[in-house]
């Protein structure tokens, strides 16, 4: 089962782009991935699938219920983190997290006490007097205390120190473990290569990639890296080389094709060293960026 699912899903302010056919389609149970710089559409693909604003064409899903028609239904089954959060200043953190608590048909109580206690979050403190980070820890509370069976994170990590970030991890892979689905924005490479499963790739509002993390990592590019006194860099411009960086007797470049044809260009010349490895999930986003 697909848990959510657009079909050429498209968004104009106007006449400014926000994402053009925009199609993927998120499991049940994965945690799936969707990068993309700033500006890249991620914001707004996920403000169309929380009906917070309308596509201007195409389709949207999830648990296989338009976001439109069935907007109130879906929603109290999804836990959501914006990028940004906003509140009453003048609220204590425990009033705000009870109020959003009854909007549940569950008791809440016991979940947001080990939420807070995880996260270290004082809830007898007024919003307006926490940090940036600590308001992000009350996003994280508040959008997963009713133990939601679909957790959307846009950019969850932004003002968490590393110790909260790691604290925030495990929580959503044990909300995993439990058969929570996770749709999972961000530009922190690390992060999606370290916890997702597939990954879409967004760029100037339009998916350009979507694939599983270890089949774009290994099938698609080798990273090779080349070191000898006399390295005759000519011989290996053929096609499926690209990024090539030619240093003094070092020469590094992504290859995408038979590696027996390269081994066979490689095994030619006398040289010292002979790297050849998997990119980093941020090399190949660059990659496809450039």
């Amino acid at each position: 089962m697909n848990m959510i699912e657009t079909n050429n899903l498209t968004k104009y302010y106007g006449k400014a782009r926000g994402i053009v056919d925009v199609s993927l389609n998120v499991k049940e149970g994965e945690i799936f991935g969707f990068i993309g710089p700033n500006g890249a559409g991620k914001s707004t693909t996920i403000r169309t699938l929380m009906g917070l604003i309308f596509p201007t064409s195409g389709e949207a899903k999830m648990f296989g219920k338009d976001v439109r028609s069935a907007g109130p239904e879906i929603r109290s089954d999804i836990g959501y983190l914006p990028s940004e959060v906003f509140y009453y200043d003048k609220m204590k953190v425990k009033d705000l997290l009870n109020y959003t608590a009854g909007f549940y048909k569950k008791d809440c109580k016991k979940r947001i006490n080990d939420l807070a206690e995880i996260m270290e979050l004082d809830m007898s403190r007024r919003i307006e007097d926490l940090s940036y980070g600590n308001k992000k820890k009350v996003g994280i509370v508040q959008g997963l205390l009713h133990s939601p069976k679909l957790i959307i994170l846009d950019e969850p990590t932004s003002g968490l120190d590393p110790l909260m970030q790691k604290k925030f991890f495990d929580i959503i892979q044990e909300e995993n473990k439990k058969g929570a689905t996770v749709f999972f924005s961000s530009h922190i490479l690390a992060e999606v290569q370290e916890m997702c499963n597939r990954v879409a790739i967004i760029k100037e509002g339009s998916i350009i990639k979507m694939e599983d993390i270890k089949t774009l990592r290994k099938d698609n590019y080798k990273k090779i890296t080349i070191r000898g006194q006399e390295v005759d860099s000519s011989k290996y411009i053929m096609e499926g080389v690209t990024e090539v960086v030619d240093g003094q007797e070092e020469l590094k470049f992504f290859y995408k094709g038979d590696i027996n044809k390269m081994t066979h260009v490689i095994g030619s010349d006398t040289l010292k060293d002979v790297l050849i490895e998997e990119p980093t999930l941020e090399e190949i986003f660059m990659h496809y960026y450039k």
